[in-house]
Formats: structure tokens, C-alpha cells, sequence
């Protein structure tokens, strides 16, 4: 395992093979600007990228709320991304905001967040770039631009979409209302529902359960997971092929059928 990149408004625990990124901002409810959790989550992704030992990244918040999005004080001020020119903010949000979205985009390990509290805006939309969301009795959620007169201007247009279908996003996004966490399960935004007590916990048993599979393989089906949502079938499949030959000669594949054929626990290397 590689040096964990060093964090400053998180927390990581690193426990086999299950990264744990925990938000440290209480005293403004988790917000992403106007703190360096958009440096840390970053940050965080491209460690993992490069990072083979790594095979599932948790995300949660320490306090009352997973994250509230932009800082509503800075947008009234002016401050952070949000002052400067059209022109400047829009580099602002470019340089910003924009990037948690293309870095979970990017991550090549399953991703779960385990939301403890509030999800708001932006801090919505980040969860919605996770492949698993798991809440509790605590969880809200809201896509809430439109009640500041602005746009899901980090990518949760797209997100959310493509979670939940057009129809449904849209009366979240138009209407920017709040839902609870029994809601959130009904519209498929939640994969699960527990008390806020088994939240971490459960994320961690998902976690353990996906971190003890073949980690070369893990990685190429999430990237292939990825790939479906863009390409046609026939350069898909394509892609599976060349993915499933290299599979075929890894030595992880044949400790998995070693393994299944005995009986046995296998023990994965990577390779």
C-alpha cells in the first residue's frame, strides 16, 4: 500500500482493503466550499486509483449532516467560488465543485455512502455519484438549487437521472423539496434503510463483502459498469472480451476456481 494522501477537513481509515472517508466539518454541517473537502475527496480518488490494496471507499459524515452542499453564506457574500465575473465563476466552479463529479466518476473501486444525516444540493448530489446509498432515521435529502434561484451546477442533473429515471428527478429538481429517508428507499435513491446505530456498520459489511473479492476483477467490472452507460452493445461487448481474456490469465482467477473446486477460503494477490 502506497502513502494515503494526507487530509485536512476528513478523516481515512484504511482496514483491509476498505477505505473509510469520513467528513470533519460539523461546524458548517459538512458544507464542500468554503473547506477543503473537495481538495480531500479528490485527493482520496486518486490515491485509490493508483492504489491496487484498496478495494471499496466508504463515505460518510462525522456531526449531525453527510454534507449540506455549498455554503449558502458564501453565495450570499460572494466569497469562494461563488465571487468574480460570470465568466470567473463559472472557472471557479470548473476548478471546484465540478471536480468531486469527474473524480467519482473516475473511481475505479465500488463506492458507498453511508448518509448519516442531511444530504443537501450538492452534498445530494455526491451521494448520487456513489454506486450504493444506505441511510438511516437521520437521512434527508433535497435537490434544492431552485429555491436559491440557481442550477445543480456541479453535474446532478445528470446524476440523479440516471438513477432514478427522467420523470422522477425532475419533479426533485423542479420542485426542491426535501424527502425522508423512507421516500428515498421508494424511489430507489436508497438501496437500504437501518437505524442510525447499524448505518456504519452495514456500509462496512457491504464493504468487507466487495473488498474480499479478486481486486483485479473488481476494478474492470466497475469500469465496465461504467462503460455501459455510454456505449453501443456491440463495442461493449467488445470491451467485456478483452477484459474476460485478461481475467482468464490472472492468477487471481485461478486461486478463485482453485478455491471453489476445494472448498476453500481463496486469498487474493491482485494479479
Amino acid at each position: 500500500m502506497s502513502n494515503a494522501p494526507t487530509l485536512t477537513d476528513a478523516t481515512l481509515d484504511i482496514s483491509k482493503g476498505v477505505a473509510t472517508l469520513s467528513f470533519n466539518r460539523d461546524d458548517v454541517r459538512n458544507a464542500l466550499t468554503g473547506t477543503t473537502l473537495i481538495d480531500d475527496i479528490c485527493n482520496t480518488v486518486e490515491w485509490i486509483n493508483r492504489d491496487n490494496s484498496v478495494s471499496c471507499l466508504i463515505i460518510t459524515g462525522n456531526g449531525k449532516a453527510f454534507s449540506s452542499g455549498g455554503n449558502v453564506k458564501e453565495m450570499r457574500d460572494g466569497n469562494g467560488i461563488f465571487g468574480g465575473s460570470p465568466a470567473e465563476i463559472a472557472e471557479n466552479y470548473r476548478r471546484g465543485i465540478q471536480r468531486i463529479s469527474l473524480a467519482m466518476h473516475s473511481i475505479e473501486i465500488p463506492t458507498i455512502a453511508a448518509i448519516n444525516g442531511a444530504a443537501i444540493g450538492a452534498g445530494f448530489d455526491l451521494t448520487c455519484m456513489c454506486d450504493i446509498r444506505i441511510g438511516s432515521e437521520h437521512t434527508l435529502l433535497g435537490e434544492t438549487f431552485i429555491n436559491l434561484g440557481i442550477i445543480p451546477g456541479d453535474g446532478g442533473a445528470w446524476f440523479l437521472q440516471r438513477l432514478i429515471g427522467y420523470q422522477r428527478a425532475a419533479e426533485l429538481t423542479f420542485s426542491g423539496r426535501l424527502i425522508k429517508a423512507d421516500e428515498a428507499k421508494d424511489l430507489g435513491i436508497l438501496l437500504e434503510l437501518v437505524s442510525a446505530e447499524q448505518l456504519l456498520p452495514r456500509a462496512q459489511e457491504l464493504a468487507a463483502n466487495f473488498a474480499s473479492k479478486p481486486p483485479q476483477a473488481l476494478r474492470m467490472t466497475k469500469r465496465l459498469m461504467k462503460s455501459a452507460q455510454r456505449l453501443e452493445l456491440a463495442d461493449f461487448l467488445d470491451l467485456c472480451s478483452s477484459y474476460q481474456a485478461s481475467c482468464h490469465h490472472s492468477q487471481d482467477h485461478q486461486r478463485a476456481i482453485n478455491a471453489f473446486l476445494d472448498k476453500t477460503d481463496p486469498e487474493y494477490q491482485g494479479n
